[in-house]
């Protein structure tokens, strides 16, 4: 391998020894700044927005409203489900979400979050099982 010229001034090299860099949570002097300037006129900025909101700009009042009931990420989700209490009963579980989706009750994009909560599940099902068994093993042992 080749050296390149000028690699000891590169970025990207790891610090020296003994230097840490910047602490965790450190922030940037102009976010500081900004931050400080912006602190000073947060009371004028809300104001003109209200009032700017108040007297018809939609973006005014849009930001004002996202403020106060922000625009919710997902909905409840509500179809035939079997009750889960073991690992085969996932399978019953899936189909009832593959129905749902084909009958238009659920979207497709709710089953597969419904699908991970039930994977979570299944595993957590599953780490139990195999703690039991490996407490009776190990009761066998003598362990």
């Amino acid at each position: 391998m080749t050296s390149r010229k000028n690699a000891a001034n590169s970025r990207g090299k790891p610090f020296e020894p003994g230097n840490p860099g910047k602490p965790k949570g450190a922030r940037h002097k102009t976010t500081l700044l900004a931050e400080k300037l912006m602190q000073a006129d947060a009371e004028a900025i809300v104001k003109a927005v209200l009032d700017s909101a108040k007297d018809g700009d939609m973006t005014a009042a849009r930001i004002v409203l996202d403020r106060i009931a922000p625009a919710r990420r997902d909905s409840p989700v509500s179809f035939e489900f079997p009750k889960i209490e073991s690992v085969a009963d996932a399978v019953a579980a899936q189909s009832a979400i593959l129905s749902a989706v084909a009958s238009g009750e659920i979207t497709p994009g709710e089953a597969a979050e419904v699908s991970k909560l039930i994977d979570g599940f299944v595993r957590t099902i599953e780490l139990t099982e195999i703690d039991e068994r490996l407490k009776r093993l190990e009761g066998r042992a003598g362990l």
